[in-house]
C-alpha cells in the first residue's frame, strides 16, 4: 500500500476494521448500562464495593494499558505488529466475559467480591490486549485526512450497531428466563461470542505498512518511562483529542451508569428503556454519516462541535423528565440525543489516527501504540473514577437494593421503595453533571488546531523527510508546525 496522501482504502478493509469495533462497543454498552445494576441487585454486594472493583481494576490499566502500546510498537512478526493480538484475543475475549457476568452466590458478600474483582481484572487486561493494538492500527492503514474519517465513520457504524443490540438485548434474553441468574450466564455466552468471532475477519481484512516497522531504539527504564508516559503529553494536539475523548465519553459514562436506575425507580418506566434505547442507538447510525459529510466539508473540529452542541440542547428537559411524562416526548428526546452522540463518537475517533503523524513530527518515531495505550488508559480510569464516585453516591443518598424471594422454587427480584434524596440526586447525575463534561470537552475541541490544509502540510513534509527529498524551506515550516501543533516549548 502506497503512502501517499490521497490513498483509498478498499472497502473490504474498512469493514474488516470496524467489525472490530464489535467488541469495544458491545462489550462497554452492555457493562455501562447493565453491569453495575447487575452486581447491586445480582450478585448483590454494595455499591461502594462495586465501585472499588471498578478502581482496582483502572489501577491495574494504569500499568496494563501503556505497556501493551509499548509491546505492540516493538512486536515483529511476519503479520506485522497489532494483528497477531487479535488472533489472539479470540478465546479469551469469549472466556473473558462469561467468566465477568456468571452470578456467585457465595454465603459472604466479601468472598462474591473478590470474584467480582477477579473476574473485571481477567476481561479488563484481555480487553487491553486486543483493543490497544486495534486503535493503533488506524493510523497505519491510510494517512489520509478524509478516508481515516471514513475508516472511522465504518467503525462507527459498527459501533452503533453493537451499542443497539448490546443496550436493547441483553435485558430481553434475561427477561426469557425465569430465574434470572440464568438469564445472565445466556446472556454472556451469547454476546461473548459476538465479541470475538469477528476479529477473524478483522485479521484476514487488514493490513500493515511495511514503512511504519522500523525498529525503535532501545532504551533504559528511565527513558521508557519517559518515553512512554511524559513526552506524549507534551503535545498540545494530543491532549486536546484526549480532553474531547474523556469529557465527552464521560458524559456518556455518566448517563450509561444510572439510566436503568433512573427509568427505574424515578421515571418508574423500566420498560420502556428498551424501545427509547433503540431509537436513540437506531438514530445515532443514521446521522454518522452526516457528520462524516460535514467533516469533509469543513472539518473534523466542525463536525464535532456541532454534534456536541446538539446533544446539549437536550440537558435542560433531562432534569425536568419525570413519571409524567408523555411516550412521545420521550422518543423525540432521544431521538435529538441519538443526532449528538453520532458526530461525537466518529469525531474523536477520526481524530486520534492523526496524533501519532504529528509525533511523528517530533520524534521521527511511529508510536501509535504508545498513544494508544494512554488513550485508553486514560479514559478507563476517568470512567472507573465517574462510576466510583456514582456509585458511593448512591449509597450515601440512601440506595434500598431489591429484596430476593423464592416462590414455588423460582428466585424474584422485588423492588423497594427509594428515598426522595435518592431520587434527587439521580436527576442531578441525569441531568447537570454529562452537561458540565461536555462543555469542557468542547472548549478542548475550540482549542484543537489540526485542519484539514495544515494535515496536508504536515504529511507532505513528513514524506520528503523519508524519501530524503528535503526542501530549503523544510526547517522553517517544521518549527512553524511543531510550534501549532506541539506547542510553544519544542524541541529544536
Amino acid at each position: 500500500m502506497s503512502a501517499n496522501n490521497t490513498e483509498k482504502l478498499r472497502l473490504a478493509t474498512k469493514i474488516g476494521y470496524g467489525a472490530g469495533d464489535i467488541f469495544g462497543s458491545g462489550a462497554m454498552t452492555i457493562i455501562g448500562f447493565y453491569y453495575l445494576y447487575f452486581l447491586t441487585d445480582v450478585v448483590r454486594i454494595s455499591p461502594a464495593l462495586a465501585g472499588m472493583a471498578f478502581l482496582i481494576s483502572k489501577i491495574w490499566d494504569a500499568v496494563s494499558d501503556p505497556l501493551m502500546g509499548m509491546i505492540s510498537d516493538r512486536t515483529r512478526t511476519r503479520f506485522g505488529r497489532r494483528r497477531p493480538y487479535f488472533l489472539a484475543g479470540i478465546f479469551l475475549i469469549a472466556v473473558s466475559f462469561f467468566v465477568m457476568w456468571f452470578p456467585v452466590s457465595f454465603p459472604l458478600e466479601i468472598h462474591r467480591f473478590i470474584y467480582v474483582l477477579a473476574a473485571y481484572l481477567f476481561f479488563s487486561t484481555v480487553i487491553t490486549m486486543v483493543m490497544i493494538p486495534y486503535n493503533a492500527l488506524a493510523s497505519e492503514l491510510t494517512v489520509d485526512y478524509n478516508e481515516r474519517t471514513s475508516l472511522a465513520t465504518y467503525r462507527m457504524i459498527f459501533s452503533g450497531i453493537a451499542g443497539i443490540i448490546g443496550a436493547v438485548v441483553p435485558l430481553e434474553i434475561v427477561k426469557s428466563f425465569d430465574d434470572t441468574r440464568t438469564g445472565y450466564m445466556v446472556m454472556a455466552i451469547v454476546f461473548g461470542l459476538m465479541c470475538a468471532l469477528p476479529f477473524i475477519a478483522t485479521f484476514l481484512s487488514t493490513f500493515e505498512r511495511s514503512e511504519f516497522q522500523r525498529e525503535i531504539a532501545r532504551q533504559n527504564f528511565s527513558e521508557t518511562l519517559r518515553h512512554t508516559f511524559i513526552e506524549p503529553f507534551r503535545v498540545r494536539s494530543f491532549r486536546n483529542v484526549l480532553m474531547m475523548y474523556v469529557f465527552s465519553f464521560l458524559a456518556i459514562d455518566s448517563l450509561m451508569a444510572t439510566l436503568i436506575y433512573f427509568m427505574t425507580y424515578y421515571v418508574g418506566k423500566p420498560d420502556m428503556m428498551t424501545p427509547l434505547l433503540g431509537v436513540c442507538f437506531v438514530t445515532q447510525i443514521i446521522f454518522i454519516p452526516v457528520f462524516d459529510l460535514l467533516s469533509k466539508k469543513t472539518s473534523k473540529r466542525n463536525s464535532f462541535i456541532t454534534s456536541a452542541l446538539i446533544w446539549l440542547a437536550t440537558f435542560g428537559y433531562s432534569f425536568i423528565m419525570g413519571p409524567e411524562s408523555p411516550a412521545t416526548v420521550l422518543f423525540i428526546y432521544v431521538f435529538v440525543v441519538g443526532i449528538g452522540l453520532g458526530g461525537i463518537q466518529v469525531m474523536v475517533f477520526a481524530m486520534f489516527p492523526d496524533i501519532p503523524d504529528i509525533d511523528e513530527l517530533k520524534t521521527g518515531e511511529r508510536r501509535e501504540g504508545v498513544y494508544s495505550g494512554l488513550f485508553t488508559f486514560v479514559r478507563k480510569v476517568s470512567s472507573a473514577l465517574a462510576i466510583f464516585i456514582i456509585s458511593n453516591s448512591i449509597q450515601i443518598a440512601g440506595y434500598s437494593p431489591p429484596l430476593e424471594q423464592t416462590v414455588d422454587g423460582v428466585k424474584k427480584i422485588v423492588q423497594q421503595a427509594q428515598t426522595a434524596e435518592f431520587l434527587l440526586l439521580l436527576r442531578l447525575i441525569f441531568a447537570f453533571i454529562p452537561a458540565i463534561f461536555l462543555v469542557i470537552a468542547i472548549y478542548n475541541c475550540v482549542r484543537y488546531p489540526l485542519s484539514p490544509e495544515i494535515h496536508t502540510r504536515l504529511r507532505e513534509l513528513l514524506s520528503r523527510r523519508k524519501s530524503g527529498g528535503a526542501i530549503a524551506s523544510d526547517r522553517e515550516a517544521e518549527l512553524e508546525l511543531k510550534k501549532m501543533l506541539i506547542g510553544k516549548k519544542i524541541d529544536g
